[in-house]
């Protein structure tokens, strides 16, 4: 693998994991438990979908081959898709989503902090951008995973029960590909271990402020990198590329 390959994988990771979050997110649209945090979810998950769509845009540039940003995001396989396990887990109830979202958003502030350092200006002025709005996204997620995990007896478990079912797949949202770190070397893309200390402090105050618990025996899973992920990306993707698929090039 060349290194214009090696980037256009890597752009792929990152703009991958914000559009299936960012779908996952609008289906609380219609659904949610307030019209504030719908709208709330709806706009989140709009920030997300931006910002896949700028990172496709910069993928088909480096890849070169007259592919767009639909082509990306709708005519590929679940099997060349690298999103994070934890971003394709079904919606689950709404305290269920914002922790979810609280773990990747901690996540996306520190990667986006050092990523706006990148040597590639198109990265680095992408991360700027959600750098922002990820900042403002953790400090939703994080009252919401605060106010349920120490809310009522029956919230409490909800939330017990959803980081139970959630922590597994944390370590994924860490995995780098051997050739990612030739990137990491000319100062392009993010070392990811180099704060991973910090999200687990940041995450672990979050989780005490909530009275929730780390499990201490999760069964951690990865394979994203390698397009292994759980059986719920493939409904995901049957389901938002469906139009594309039907009527080939449709435009809104």
């Amino acid at each position: 693998m060349n290194k214009q390959e090696t980037l256009f994988n890597y752009i792929l990771r990152i703009a991958d994991s914000q559009l299936i979050l960012g779908h996952r997110l609008s289906e609380w649209t219609g659904h949610g438990p307030m019209l504030e945090e719908e709208l709330a979810s709806a706009n989140t998950a709009l920030d997300l979908i931006g910002q896949a769509n700028s990172l496709y845009a910069y993928a088909t540039q480096v890849e070169g081959k007259g592919r767009t940003e639909d082509d990306l995001a709708y005519l590929r396989s679940e099997r060349e898709f690298f999103n994070h396990l934890l971003s394709e887990q079904p919606r689950g109830d709404f305290g269920f989503s914002m922790l979810r979202q609280m773990l990747c958003d901690a996540f996306d502030v520190l990667f986006y902090s050092a990523l706006m350092k990148s040597s590639d200006n198109t990265l680095s002025g992408i991360a700027a951008k959600a750098y922002k709005e990820s900042q403002y996204h953790l400090r939703h997620s994080s009252s919401w995973t605060e106010r349920l995990g120490d809310g009522t007896e029956e919230s409490h478990q909800r939330m017990q029960n959803s980081l139970n079912e959630l922590w597994r797949f944390t370590d994924d949202l860490f995995a780098m590909r051997a050739a990612d770190l030739e990137l990491v070397n000319t100062g392009i893309a993010v070392d990811t271990s180099s704060f991973r200390e910090a999200w687990f402090k940041q995450v672990s105050e979050v989780l005490e402020r909530a009275t929730l618990t780390i499990p201490t025996h999760a069964f951690m899973q990865k394979g994203s990198l390698e397009g292994r992920h759980t059986e719920h990306l493939g409904y995901l993707l049957a389901e938002m590329q469906s139009l594309h698929r039907a009527i080939p090039g449709v435009k809104w």
